[in-house]
């Protein structure tokens, strides 16, 4: 898909990846929404790019994802795009994974981007054109400790994806999954840890390769909107994990 003049909605665009996709989009053409439930930080980003917005929203919610979708519709009169960058990560063992608080990361991770892609279906279906960027994890591809909670929700949203692809391929809408490697952002920050031991954690030394800086995810995301391809990685040498 040609980005230029195109409408955006980026989810988790408060920092991190999706700051940094929504300034790559802004910088090739489109018009942008910054979905994020810090305002303050919202203001900021959205001030730095030219035609763009911004809302306020829980993406756990669906009844404020709805409305969330409706308001970038009857500001920008189309939506094209559709990035679902907002997520938690959730860092515990199977045997001590709360029930709860596993329910709150899957709400936020996996139905939270589905319903936003039931909302945007119908509109880009009319428009015979769209593209839906998931961003799940290189988690998803592997088996870690303590990782069991958050890389299965990442790894819902994968297969949630590939299967949309292939049903939506007939009506013009590309739906792709990015599988990002650690990323230096907040994520880390604001993960929840239950009883964690460090020396489980992959950024806690291994084989694992230095972290990347969100512009690298956020350039492989602009690729995917305009390849359509179903799975991207951010290193083809995780296609191997």
């Amino acid at each position: 898909m040609e980005i230029n003049g195109k409408v955006a909605i980026v989810t988790g665009a408060s920092g991190g990846i999706g700051a940094a996709t929504a300034k790559l989009l802004g910088e090739n053409g489109a018009k942008v929404a910054l979905i994020a439930r810090n305002e303050e930080k919202l203001a900021k980003v959205s001030s730095e790019i030219s035609n763009s917005m911004f809302v306020v929203c829980d993406m756990s919610s669906p009844v404020e994802i709805k409305e969330m979708i409706k308001s970038v519709k009857d500001h920008f009169g189309k939506i094209d795009i559709l990035i679902n960058n907002a997520g938690q990560g959730y860092d515990a063992s199977v045997e001590e994974t709360d029930i709860e608080t596993f329910k709150k990361i899957f709400q936020l991770d996996v139905i939270g981007p589905l319903v936003a892609m039931q909302e945007v279906i119908p509109l880009m279906k009319k428009q015979k054109e769209g593209s839906i960027i998931n961003v799940s994890s290189g988690t998803a591809l592997m088996a870690l400790p303590n990782m069991a909670a958050y890389s299965s929700a990442k790894r819902a949203l994968a297969q949630i994806s590939m299967t949309a692809a292939v049903e939506l391929k007939d009506e013009n809408i590309k739906v792709s999954v990015i599988y990002p490697y650690i990323t230096l952002t907040d994520f880390e920050k604001n993960t929840i840890k239950e009883n964690v031991r460090p020396e489980w954690h992959p950024q806690d030394g291994g084989d694992f390769k230095p972290p990347d800086e969100p512009d690298v995810v956020a350039k492989k995301i602009l690729e995917g909107v305009k390849s359509g391809g179903i799975e991207i990685y951010v290193h083809d040498w995780m296609k191997h994990l």
